[in-house]
């Protein structure tokens, strides 16, 4: 049985390795760190919770170990899709190179930017970061990636769900051709697959276990809900969740809870907490600190339940996670190996209870095909009680105060039939013959006028006051008194003035330019003397 002392590795790295309580290698670890270390490409495919965070970082801490650092050039790079991955893989770093003088930075989003200046700027052998927060830091002119010797991709395939595959090429233009690069994937999609040849040179390529393969040391369990309406199922899987974690008792010691949406850890969190469980959110939205401190919280054992988004998917390493429960079936089938995959690690045992409804059908298949498996169904615990459809007992259509059955924007609007209505039979029509329609009245003399009626009703109500009719109006002029005449009007106020807004404008009237009233018609005489003159000129 190959130990670390086997392998080629500094000494000062064997010590922290064996401080740390390790002596037997993963089997990705023993296959590729004296691959690494022979400064050969590698190419690891392997299921989370392989050890592969140790099978890049120890051989590169032992190949950094002679030389220095410049400023804003770092030695070795190690790009993670997220910031957790990325702080796990410098703490990581951190255990293992606690003997040596190499220094490390780490680039991720939600810290500012003048700390992380300040780390390149010294210069660091080793750069951890995040692929968005690199290039800001290089277009900024703060960074520099021509000193690269090693360069590593951890978790690939999850740097295409996110779509970090563009950034990743540029990335990889940005570094040297000659460098040393190890890339680790969990599974082998075709994009992944392009990248691998064109980047990678004659890799060595280690494969631990079938790709997306879930652990044996998981237990599955596949329960089933049937709402009985559409707009209920996210309250029955809620109900679901309750009712299963109540059923393993004091055996789920922690756990960690997956939903697809954002916005749906953030409710069946605060469920959970109404419900009197210690459970709290985590997802992207969340800032940096408040996401740090509640995954400490969940490593000491102070948070009992943790609502995670996929960006927790990868990244967490807590070894004693007891169970995870899949609140949502993953839309991607890769998503579930790693959600599973939170459990049940380093030998240990653990439980993966996974909440389907009848729409979740085609992502079940598609998980199932993946893993080569079929899911095993279980029965729902007891404690759980399903909604039903008559729940609330039948009750008359709620009227308003006309009497009319409500329904839309219109109190009189009929609402629409059903075909489970039962509607009460038509009364026949009878048609009259036409000689019966021509004997009645015109329509316009039975009416009667509409000032009669008006008036019927003003004497009735004149009568009661003890009224007569007779007596009830007078003559409109005669009770008209004369008007006096009006006073005239005043002068135009000029608005303009008042405003200030300079002086009004004036017409020609008196006002008239001198010149304009000069007339220039030429006098007799003086036209005989300009004949004169012109006849002179041409004689």
């Amino acid at each position: 049985m190959t130990k670390f002392t086997d392998l080629a590795l500094d000494p000062r790295v064997l010590q922290a390795v064996s401080e740390a309580g390790y002596e037997i290698p993963t089997p990705i670890q023993a296959q590729a760190i004296p691959e690494a270390l022979k400064g050969r490409d590698v190419l690891g495919i392997a299921q989370t919770g392989t050890g592969k965070t140790a099978s890049f970082t120890l051989p590169m801490i032992t190949l950094l170990g002679q030389g220095r650092a410049r400023a804003r050039m770092p030695r070795s790079l190690v790009l993670a899709p997220t910031r957790e991955l990325a702080a796990q893989v410098a703490e990581n770093f951190d255990v293992y190179a606690k003997h040596t003088k190499l220094t490390k930075a780490l680039l991720i989003g939600g810290v500012a930017f003048g700390e992380q200046d300040k780390l390149i700027d010294r210069g660091v052998d080793v750069l951890i970061a995040t692929p968005g927060r690199l290039l800001d830091h290089f277009e900024r002119g703060k960074l520099l990636l021509t000193g690269v010797q090693i360069m590593v991709v951890d978790e690939a395939d999850r740097m295409l769900d996110m779509g970090f595959i563009p950034d990743i090429e540029r990335i990889f233009t940005l570094t040297p051709p000659k460098r040393q690069t190890m890339f680790y994937s969990a599974t082998m999609a075709p994009e992944i697959e392009r990248i691998t040849k064109t980047f990678l040179k004659d890799p060595a390529k280690i494969e631990v276990a079938r790709q997306a393969t879930a652990s044996t040391t998981i237990t599955q369990a596949l329960i089933e809900v049937k709402p009985a309406r559409k707009d209920r199922s996210f309250g029955d899987k809620r109900a679901m969740l309750r009712a299963l974690i109540k059923a393993e008792g004091e055996a789920c010691t922690n756990a960690i809870i997956f939903c697809n949406r954002k916005m749906d850890v953030d409710v069946v969190a605060k469920s959970l907490k109404s419900h009197g469980f210690n459970a709290a959110p985590i997802h992207g939205d969340l800032a940096q600190s408040e996401r740090m401190k509640t995954l400490d919280a969940f490593r000491d054992g102070t948070l009992h339940l943790l609502v995670a988004s996929d960006v927790a998917a990868r990244g967490l390493d807590i070894p004693a996670v007891s169970h995870v429960f899949n609140f949502d079936v993953p839309s991607h089938p890769e998503d579930y190996v790693h959600r599973i995959g939170r459990t049940g690690r380093a030998g240990r045992l653990g439980k993966a209870f996974t909440i389907a409804v009848p729409s979740d059908e085609k992502y079940l298949k598609a998980i199932e095909n993946l893993i080569k498996s079929e899911i095993p169904r279980g029965e729902p615990p007891e404690g759980f009680e399903p909604s039903t459809a008559d729940s609330r007992p039948d009750r008359a259509p709620r009227e308003d105060r006309k009497g009319r059955e409500r329904g839309g924007r219109g109190r009189d609007r009929e609402r629409p039939v059903k075909a489970h209505d039962e509607v009460a039979p038509m009364e026949p029509v009878v048609v009259a013959p036409k000689a019966e329609l021509a004997e009645e009245a015109p329509r316009e003399e039975r009416r009667e006028p509409r000032g009669d009626r008006a008036d019927r009703g003003g004497d009735r109500r004149r009568e009661e006051r003890g009224e007569r009719r007779d007596e009830r109006r007078e003559p409109r002029e005669d009770r008209r008194e004369p008007r006096e005449p009006r006073e005239p009007r005043e002068e135009r106020r000029d608005y303009r003035r008042d405003r200030d807004l300079g002086p009004s404008v004036i017409g020609m009237g008196d006002h008239v330019p001198d010149f304009i009233l000069r007339s220039f018609a030429i006098k007799p005489s003086k036209v005989e003397d300009l004949e004169e003159a012109t006849t002179g000129a041409e004689g």
